[in-house]
Formats: structure tokens, sequence, C-alpha cells
């Protein structure tokens, strides 16, 4: 056995069926589909060889532009906004003796439910005349607002909606590594004089921040993907207003003039879009030292 684990042969045996199956099912069928990138084709019909047109196309549509930018307002929105609500969350949850299974399991339901119905709910809550939340302002004399058919408030209404899904999934594993935390530095800072919010501070945010920083990796990585809770609320609009790099190839790939290949060559823009976020995140933040707990 032990001439057998030092072996690479042994070790090659292991890793081989997970590499043909990696490169069977996700491998082959991208670099096949990649072909079709620079093709003018339905689908159906004899394919075109166009070269680079399908990527220049793109980049030059300016409503490809819009989800550009939408994605951007996705990520800033889970980086600076949903972040912190979500480490609050975490830490109040963490701090409560009872019912905390109930508040774990509360705020975790939204994640294990369906975008379908998630986008179907809160359409009724966003509804102009009979809306629970134009109700709730009509209290304080606001006119009703056209959450999901004006421009304006369009965005920021699909953004409520997809952070009240995800946020529960990021609070539990947040909150995991809270209650990992050794309770001795909690109370040797207590001893100490330290307060509630000065530990919170100096002890439980520098030994998280590992999982802060996946959960950060995780929202934007999900922030690029985001499709299904746009096409069941907005389908991109109104006039592309929602629009994400995700429902644009969608709608372009698989709308009344479908082309799959032009919806090949975005599906590839994104994908280098995506990577090149993520890595540009791993160049600045991945490599941060660990710094000693302060509490004094």
């Amino acid at each position: 056995m032990r001439t057998a684990l030092t072996s690479p042969v042994a070790y090659a045996l292991f890793v081989l069926p997970t590499i043909l199956l990696y490169g069977l099912f996700f491998l082959w069928p991208m670099l096949s589909s990649s072909f079709y990138a620079f093709t003018d084709w339905n689908g159906l019909e004899d394919y075109r060889f166009v070269g680079f047109d399908n990527f220049l196309r793109a980049l030059r549509d300016e409503r490809f532009h819009t989800a550009i930018v939408n994605n951007l307002a996705f990520i800033g929105f889970s980086v600076f906004v949903q972040i912190p609500l979500i480490v609050l969350m975490a830490m109040l949850i963490s701090s409560v003796a009872r019912l905390q299974r109930f508040y774990k399991t509360a705020v975790f339901v939204p994640s294990i439910l369906s975008t379908s119905v998630i986008g179907i709910l809160w359409g009724f809550l966003y509804e102009p005349e009979m809306g629970a939340i134009n109700r709730l302002l009509g209290f304080f004399g606001i006119e009703p607002i056209y959450w999901l058919a004006d421009p304006d408030w369009a965005l920021l209404a699909v953004l409520i909606t997809n952070a009240w899904q995800w946020m529960g999934f990021y609070i539990v594993l947040i909150l995991a590594a809270i209650l990992a935390v050794p309770r001795h530095l909690h109370e040797a800072a207590a001893i100490d004089g330290a307060g509630g919010l000065r530990r919170a501070l100096s002890i439980t945010l520098p030994l998280i921040r590992p999982v802060i920083s996946v959960v950060v990796l995780l929202s934007i990585a999900g922030a690029m993907r985001v499709v299904d809770i746009v096409l069941v609320m907005t389908k991109g609009g109104p006039v592309g207003a929602t629009e994400v790099m995700a429902s644009y190839l969608v709608n372009k790939a698989l709308g009344v003039d479908p082309n799959y290949g032009f919806g090949t060559a975005i599906s590839l823009i994104i994908f280098a879009f995506a990577l090149l976020l993520t890595s540009l995140y791993q160049l600045v933040f991945g490599h941060n030292r660990d710094e000693g707990i302060e509490y004094a």
C-alpha cells in the first residue's frame, strides 16, 4: 500500500476518470460550440462562416453596452450593499440566544424557492395599484410607482428582488464562520473591557475575512450569470432598462429571429468578462496577509 501511494501511476488512475468526465461534459461541449461563434447560424439551416463579425456586432450594439452596465450594477449592489447587510444580519443572528435555528431557516428559505415563484411573488408586491409596496408608500403621501414599467425604477426593483432571494444563502455561510470563532477570544476580550462592537470589529471580522472573501467572489460570479430573475420579471425591459448580458444572449439566440452563432459569441464575451473580473479580484484581494487580532 505504501508503494502504491507513492506511485504517480496510482494517482493518475484515480484522477483519470474525473478528467475524462470533465473533458467529455465540459471542455468538449464548450470548445465544439465555440466554433459557431464565428458563424451565422440559426440552429437549423447550414451555417455560414463570418469570422469575428458576431463579436464586433455585439460590441457595437448600444443595448449590449447597457447590458454590461447593468451587470456592473448587479456587481456593485452585491458587493457594496448586499455584503454589508449579510455580515450585519449574520452577526445579529449569532448574538441571539433563543430561536436562532428559526432565524437561520427563515432567512434561508428564499434561496431554495424557484426563481419563477419569487419573480411572480415580487411582481404582485410591485403592482402599481394593489401592490403592498405602493400601498405602504401611499400612507406617506407618495404617488404610486410603476416599479417594473418605469425605466428609472425597474433595475432597482430587480436588484432588490435578486438580493432578497440570495442573501439568506450567504448569511448562513457567514453565520457558520462566526459561530466557529473560538469563544475564549471573546471572553478574554470582554474581561479586558472590550464591548460587543469592539469585539465584532477586532475579533470576529478579521477571523471571518476569508469567508467574506469567498462570499464576495460568489456574489460577483452570481451577478455575472444573473438572467432568470430578469426574464421572469421584465424580460430585459422596459426598453432595455434591466437587460443584462445573459438575457441579451437569450433574446438574441432564442428570440424572434434566432441566431445561435451570435448567441454563442455573446456567451464567450460573458465568459471572458467573468474570467477577467474574478482574476482581478484574486490578484488584488487573494494574497492578503493575515493580520493580528487587536482589541485593546
